[in-house]
């Protein structure tokens, strides 16, 4: 091979891209466009491993609870800090409360100076929602005056809701482990990384195989935009002397121009949608367009491949073609495709799956080289199968209205065009209904059950200690879109005032209450019951005897708390009472206290817990229930009872998933209409011709609705019928049953068949522009 003359023929191809008037011009465009929209998806998937590393540091470096099981003495370098975190309308907020002890007391990442009492600083999202008028609810439950902004630094988005409110004796607000004396923060050292299962690293894998694949096939596509009109041109370079090689050499040139000035448009794109990532927010997943920085490596890569894959594409293009100096051999019938070599790929991508059936779980790590490279072979084998598929179609379609047989005679001289343009959003379908199988059938793997009883109550509340229950549980009962309430006290009390041996609950409230924890046979107030075969069945007999002294709240070595354990005791005439789960499925033992029976120095170490059932006629109910609990005590916390609760690992996988689907279907669309227009261009002159012997508009216009939807609807029975094969595959692998997914796969057909119904009403203006008889000027 002679490096010299390859360069050289490369070289003029690029001239003539760039040197061949309007037409030139317009082709080169065209192609740019379509490798830039890859290109520039291509250099956002290599920024996304840093991005997510930029939020995992920051949020990594603000945290603030050690968890390390020793308490910190006062100190100048020592914070009190409360974990007073909320949700507003589905939307988490992150909360803290901050009292510094000295000088020294560390400040949090992005904050500048501590907020007083009575202020806070906030993130300029939160403040944007405080200040509008959606945010009054918000507004009423930090009522705090603020005074600055969160930075970056101490962010892990810039739509992420954050707060830093200055406190006042938190360490007298008794509200379980939410405060901590901390000197620093960062990451605790007892701090173990979540390791993901086999399971989990197998859906990454497959939705980044699934998701970079049809970019790939659309950049194939895009650099043989306008094959036809470039053939005439190297049928003209051989009538002036160049041979078979030298002329494919120089389409490969063209298609190398096209390649490159792709790579500058996709890089425009890339740093154009990098500026826009602040302004978007998935799933609650929000970028900065700092934190979009693809790996230099990777990004070398993307600019060293585009470029070559266009011209290795062109001349395997070009293979077939027999370029004459009096025309292209491509105008005859061309022979039939064969069927046997095609169905290779897609054997071959099931023999490299198979070893790994039944794997699951419990064989360690997927083979990664034998995942990426068996469904990489299974997918591309689509693009092998469609233009079979599609020549064997048409060719049995005859008969029908003048539009269907103008876009059957079309299909069956360009197949292989047809098939191209739908080749990148069939491989894409059959991706997402394979990756929609997978995730549906292993979901339950990863959801479980809660054992909450959301029928009897929505909510919890545990306000602390605070405030007295009677009060609690009055001004819950009284907030809009409270239907009931169930309040109830908990303590613990032991043997012994300082670590004791033996705890045991007691539940303290009415009897209307008590009877929402327990199966009391009659109740009055000052009654006093005895819970047996409960969860501390044990306990209940050592210390709920008659005469035996116990200690309400006993103090143990290392706690933080100041309160003094208060002595009781057991009186006689206990009644005995059966356990009943309460809704959040947990059924207690121990005592069950009436509010009459309870000693009044005991009440103040008690914990108050509130069982909420809501209005759901009332949109703000649950904004409102947490806005009654702030006002009592701002660290109380809040639960939504929920009868399921699913891995947050799995969810935050799936939300990757949503968000580089969209970023798919965005490139589909656009690549697809401009391949639809880059077709139209080229065949501008044939539909002036048919409009100027007659042809209605309307039946050019159906022609071309045909010429779309007959190849989309093959491709799409074939992603169907790969896809699915693709999921059952996927789910013997992690050993689950396999079980078709039906919606999804509706689902994911209609979204394809949608993205090409919106091209084509996209692509009418234009069409409708180039049918008319003065396109048949030429000069």
């Amino acid at each position: 091979m002679n490096v010299r003359q390859w360069a050289r023929d490369l070289a003029m191809g690029m001239r003539f891209a760039f040197g061949g008037g309007r037409e030139g011009w317009v082709r080169a465009g065209l192609t740019a466009v379509g490798v830039g929209l890859g290109v520039a998806l291509l250099l956002l998937t290599t920024a996304l491993p840093n991005a997510l590393s930029q939020r995992s540091d920051r949020g990594n470096a603000r945290q603030d609870f050690t968890y390390s099981g020793k308490q910190l003495a006062k100190a100048d370098n020592t914070l009190v800090i409360a974990d007073s975190d909320t949700t507003f309308r589905d939307k988490d907020v992150r909360g803290r409360m901050v009292e510094p002890e000295g000088t020294e007391a560390p400040l949090p990442p992005g904050v500048a100076k501590f907020p007083a009492p009575g202020e806070m600083v906030v993130s300029p999202a939160l403040e944007k929602l405080l200040k509008s008028d959606s945010g009054k609810l918000l507004r009423e439950r930090l009522p705090y005056r603020v005074t600055g902004t969160i930075t970056q630094a101490g962010l892990i988005g810039p739509a992420e809701l954050a707060y830093y409110a200055g406190g006042k004796d938190l360490k007298q607000l008794q509200s379980g482990s939410n405060i901590e004396r901390i000197n620093y923060f960062g990451p605790s050292p007892n701090t173990q990384p979540d390791e993901l299962d086999p399971i989990l690293l197998l859906l990454i894998l497959i939705v980044f195989v699934v998701l970079l694949l049809p970019v790939a096939v659309f950049i194939a596509a895009a650099v043989r935009f306008g094959g036809e009109r470039r053939d005439r041109r190297l049928a003209a370079l051989r009538l002036v002397g160049a041979d078979g090689r030298m002329a494919r050499r120089i389409a490969g040139g063209e298609a190398l121009a096209g390649a490159l000035l792709g790579l500058v448009f996709g890089t425009g794109f890339f740093l154009i949608g990098r500026q826009l990532a602040s302004l978007l927010e998935v799933r609650d997943i929000s970028l900065y367009p700092s934190d979009l920085n693809p790996s230099p490596a990777l990004a070398l890569l993307v600019a060293v491949a585009v470029p070559a894959a266009a011209v290795l594409v062109t001349l395997l293009a070009l293979r077939g073609v027999v370029i004459e100096p009096l025309g292209v051999v491509r105008k005859a019938k061309p022979p039939r495709r064969r069927l046997w070599w095609r169905l290779l790929m897609p054997l071959a991508g099931l023999a490299m799956l198979y070893p790994m059936i039944g794997q699951g779980n419990t064989n360690g790590n997927f083979n990664q080289y034998l995942v990426t490279g068996g469904t990489v072979l299974l997918l591309v084998g689509i693009t092998a199968l469609l233009p079979w598929v599609v020549e064997a179609t048409v060719a049995r379609l005859n008969s029908g209205s003048v539009s269907w047989q103008l876009a059957v005679r079309r299909l069956q001289l360009s197949s292989g065009t047809a098939a191209r343009m739908v080749n990148g959003i069939a491989v894409a379908v059959a991706g997402a209904i394979a990756l929609q199988m997978l995730f549906a059938g292993v979901e339950g793997d990863y959801t479980k059950e809660t054992g909450n009883d959301v029928n009897r109550a929505q909510m919890e509340v545990s306000v602390g200690s605070g405030v007295p229950l009677a009060e609690v549980g009055r001004r819950l009962a009284r907030t809009e879109g409270v239907r009931r309430t169930s309040a109830i006290s908990q303590a613990s009390v032991g043997e012994r005032a300082k670590n004791p041996n033996n705890e045991l609950e007691v539940s303290v409230g009415s009897c209307a209450e008590l009877r929402e924890v327990g199966s009391l046979p009659s109740c009055r107030d000052g009654d006093i019951f005895r819970i047996v075969r409960g969860s501390y069945d044990a306990e209940t007999k050592k210390l709920a005897t008659a005469g035996n002294t116990v200690y309400f709240d006993p103090a143990w070595d290392g706690s933080s708390s100041t309160s003094t354990p208060t002595p009781w005791k057991v009186p006689a005439g206990l009644k005995t009472a059966q356990p009943r789960e309460d809704p959040t499925g947990y059924a207690r033992g121990g005592l069950l206290i009436t509010s009459g029976a309870l000693p009044a120095n005991a009440a103040h170490v008690l914990d108050q817990h509130v069982f909420v059932s809501l209005d759901p006629s009332v949109a703000d109910a649950s904004d409102q229930v947490r806005n009654t609990a702030a006002r009592m005590n701002p660290l109380a916390d809040v639960f939504m009872l929920t009868s399921t609760r699913q891995s947050l690992q799995f969810k935050s996988i799936r939300t990757g998933l949503f968000v580089g689907a969209g970023c798919v279907l965005l490139l589909i669309g656009a690549s697809l209409l401009v391949s639809q227009l880059e077709q139209l261009r080229e065949r501008k002159k044939l539909l002036s011709a048919l409009v100027a012997f007659g042809t209605r508009r309307r039946t050019l216009s159906l022609s071309v609705l045909w010429q779309t939807a007959i190849p989309i609807g093959l491709g799409l029975v074939l992603a169907t019928a790969v896809g699915m094969t693709l999921g059952a595959v996927l789910l013997k692998m992690t050993d689950t049953s396999v079980r078709i997914d039906w919606s999804s796969v509706l689902a994911m057909s209609g979204i394809g068949a949608g993205v090409v119904l919106g091209v084509t009403v996209l692509s009418l203006p234009p069409l409708l522009r180039m049918m008319r008889p003065d396109g048949l000027r030429t000069e």
